[in-house]
């Protein structure tokens, strides 16, 4: 059936979901999500602004529920209910050109995991980087191209041999994945690598995946 509201399976969910989306607005505040949801499984896309980046969560839903539509980021956080575990799907709005363009939804092949402190370290070390070298800038060369320019030096590195740029790890250590103990994986389907944590997933398009390997970072 379709639904307007989604009632989630596990406890915490809901306030799972409010911390991502008022990551999201806090970069762009008319930021917007695709929902997708089918076979009791809810899936929320995101773009965060300035990272290049898809990112997703994904929840169990207590009843399932088809649907399909692009939200406001900001309506759907105002329905959130912590305390019953649900969010209200508010109106449909015309989606950006990347809601039109998502990862598959099956088909991902392990690829290996990384240790969560070594990633953390990875995506503090590029941010003090960036810091560092922006300081270093005259003023009067420390225009909106210059720090594009640099910006894009950094974070189109790869993360160790996995091929994956340092803009997802970035992408998923502002957006709070890079949390606790559980190692990371590394996934790919196609020309997407997914970096996956039990907090969320940031996934990239690259020229081809075939043949990466994962070592230590």
């Amino acid at each position: 059936m379709t639904a307007r509201r989604l009632t989630f399976a596990d406890p915490g969910e809901a306030a799972g979901l409010a911390a991502f989306l008022e990551r999201l607005l806090r970069w762009e505040k008319n930021a917007a999500v695709r929902i997708q949801a089918g076979g009791g499984v809810a899936g929320i896309f995101a773009k965060p602004a300035r990272f290049e980046v898809l990112a997703v969560r994904t929840a169990q839903l207590l009843e399932p529920v088809e649907l399909d539509t692009t939200v406001s980021a900001g309506e759907l956080l105002e329905g959130v209910d912590e305390k019953r575990e649900t969010v209200t799907v508010p109106s449909a709005v015309t989606g950006p050109p990347w809601a039109g363009l998502l990862p598959p939804r099956g088909g991902w092949q392990p690829r290996g995991e990384l240790p969560p402190d070594a990633v953390r370290t990875v995506a503090a070390a590029a941010v003090a980087e960036f810091r560092e070298r922006t300081e270093k800038l005259p003023p009067q060369e420390r225009g909106r191209k210059a720090l594009d320019a640099l910006a894009e030096e950094i974070w189109s590195r790869p993360l160790g041999r996995t091929g994956l740029p340092l803009r997802a790890v970035h992408a998923a250590h502002a957006l709070g994945f890079l949390r606790g103990k559980e190692p990371v994986t590394l996934l790919t389907a196609g020309s997407w690598l997914r970096l996956r944590t039990p907090y969320g997933s940031v996934v990239v398009r690259t020229n081809g995946s075939s043949g990466l390997t994962v070592t230590p970072v």
